[in-house]
């Protein structure tokens, strides 16, 4: 199994949130027990109903859908979402983590082939100007993932955020919005060039949004700064962000050649899902979470690239 093709969009709906999402669910970030696990798995079948109802009659081409899921409490998803053509990706870290971690430590490649993905998915937070002893381990440790997945022929989604140091935040006025907007981009070119100069070789870059045509450029030119590296594509992520900000950003980014597409979480599914736990009409979250993706993927489609091009047919497997 290997990455869908470079020319294939790929409009994501990410719910592997672990314990945020049990959070929401249950009201505590204590371990869920059993029966509080299971309503937190139900929760998220609800999201992906909602995400699978997109392709329906009228709606977008289901292999240009995919899914972004945890095994925790999303391991009966992967399945389904084969079921109907739809890309599968499945996070491999540590929820909640500052330095990175295998979700099931030494067991991690057991796990990635248990559950068999298009992409396995890594979030990792690394700044090139932060700790340079907690970056090298993740490097080793994303070395070492990247070598695997490479073997076995299965492709590699690349989350990156860069938080900013004390210094960058000072240097910003403490103004966190200000740092997103001057400094982040810039930032996050360097970060993918200190990833790539480790020898760890992404397909697809899930990155933070940036505000001007010329950055999210940049972004793309770093990605595939080598010949062999022509194919890299890059998806732009939601970062739990307020409707405005993620359309400004999906606009950039759509318009610029090298974005496949997007991968947004909370800001779809966390206000369906608050609703549903209020009322418990399980029917109302699926339209609400189908009625938001569509949103962001029409404003998407408006502002797509010319250069980019759909996936196969609605009923084509594109793994």
């Amino acid at each position: 199994m290997s990455a869908p093709p470079a020319s294939q969009r790929l409009l994501m709906l990410a719910f592997d949130h672990r314990t945020s999402f049990a959070r929401e669910v249950i009201g505590t970030d204590e371990e869920p027990d059993a029966r509080e696990a299971a309503r937190v798995r139900e929760a998220k079948l609800a999201v992906f109903e909602g995400l699978a109802a997109v392709a329906g009659p009228g709606g977008i081409p289901a292999a240009d859908l995919g899914v972004l899921v945890d095994e925790q409490y999303g391991s009966a998803i992967p399945p389904l979402a084969r079921e109907r053509g739809l890309t599968v990706a499945v996070a491999v870290e540590r929820s909640g983590r500052r330095v990175f971690e295998f979700e099931y430590g030494e067991r991690f490649e057991q796990h990635i082939e248990a559950i068999d993905p298009d992409l396995a998915k890594v979030l990792v937070r690394l700044n090139p100007d932060g700790d340079a002893a907690a970056n090298e381990i993740q490097l080793e440790r994303l070395r070492r993932l990247g070598d695997s997945l490479r073997e076995h022929r299965r492709g590699f989604l690349f989350e990156l955020l860069v938080p900013p140091t004390d210094a960058q935040l000072e240097a910003a006025g403490g103004d966190p919005a200000r740092y997103q907007d001057e400094a982040r981009p810039e930032l996050i070119v360097r970060a993918m060039e200190s990833v790539q100069r480790a020898g760890i070789e992404p397909d697809l870059w899930k990155l933070e949004g940036v505000e001007r045509a010329e950055e999210a450029a940049a972004i793309v030119a770093q990605a595939r700064n080598e010949p062999g590296r022509s194919e890299v594509g890059c998806v732009v992520l939601g970062a739990g962000a307020g409707d405005e900000r993620v359309e400004r950003w999906l606009r950039v980014s759509a318009a610029t050649e090298g974005y496949r597409g997007f991968a947004i979480g909370r800001s779809i599914w966390r206000d369906p899902l608050l609703a549903f736990l209020d009322d418990g009409d399980r029917e109302a979250v699926v339209e609400r979470v189908r009625e938001r993706f569509l949103r962001f993927a029409g404003v998407w489609l408006e502002a797509e690239a010319p250069q980019a091009a759909p996936g196969p047919a609605a009923n084509g497997d594109s793994r």
